[in-house]
């Protein structure tokens, strides 16, 4: 399949899906067929997957039995996504990776910062006024992690039960168990377990095993792991006390507590 004709529906519909079924080395569900030909396991913020009926022709051909997934990250905060992917099926089911947005922020300046070693520091990009606490909401590292209010475009198209949301703590610290949840929100049957996974110690990760079609394990890539970028706690406890009403109501809207406090 040609990787520009998906790309274009992705613009055009922005529209989401990864992974259950996936590149050499990972598990391969029976229930589920990957639209790009490849898995990324593990987040480093979030990642939305949403179970693609449009765009037909870009997408692989699978049984009756089978579903079809895509990814693409963005969907979660882009404002016209969850309209045009209701438009293009209302039974789309999704799932979202979350993480400490502080973290998440964090994590994000990091990898800028690999490619761009000349951009503003951590501090100048997050706050509008510093001295009195006003963080910007335009930067991106810092409007990401604003869940609650991602989530309320979502909310007006699907209700929160196609919605399954991931954490990213735990999906560092309990792979297994996460992939668990995720292959029951989809209703299919438990494939993913802990026998396929392996701590890493120098990334810091869970990989997958190698698999019989893999001579080797699968990690993530060189742009994960990494370490980041030191940040003046101060700094660190004025986003705490920024996102905690956000945090609170994501929670209190998804019935599920990630204890980010």
């Amino acid at each position: 399949m040609a990787r520009g004709p998906l790309q274009r529906c992705r613009r055009e519909l922005c529209l989401p899906c990864p992974a259950l079924s996936c590149r050499e080395g990972t598990p391969r569900q029976p229930h589920a067929a990957d639209a790009t030909s490849q898995c990324r396991a593990w987040p480093g913020s979030f990642l939305t997957v949403t179970f693609c009926f449009a765009c037909r022709s870009l997408m692989p051909r699978t049984l009756d039995s089978q579903i079809t997934v895509e990814k693409t990250p963005s969907y979660f905060v882009t404002k016209e996504a969850p309209r045009r992917i209701f438009n293009m099926s209302r039974d789309t089911k999704l799932i979202v990776v979350v993480r400490n947005p502080v973290t998440r922020a964090i994590s994000d300046y990091t990898q800028t910062l690999s490619k761009k070693p000349d951009i503003p520091t951590f501090e100048g990009l997050s706050f509008r006024n510093r001295s009195l606490g006003l963080v910007d909401t335009s930067w991106n590292a810092i409007r990401i992690g604003m869940y609650a209010v991602h989530l309320e475009s979502w909310l007006q198209y699907f209700p929160l039960s196609q919605i399954h949301f991931v954490s990213g703590e735990k999906l560092i610290t309990d792979p297994a168990g996460e992939m668990g949840k995720v292959q029951d929100f989809l209703g299919i049957k438990r494939v993913i377990t802990d026998k396929h996974f392996y701590f890493n110690k120098t990334k810091g990760f869970p990989c997958l095993k190698k698999s019989e079609s893999s001579s080797l394990p699968r990690c993530l890539g060189k742009s994960k792991g990494r370490t980041h970028v030191q940040i003046d706690p101060e700094v660190i406890e004025q986003l705490r006390d920024f996102y905690r009403p956000y945090n609170i109501k994501f929670y209190e809207t998804v019935g599920q507590d990630f204890r980010w406090e």
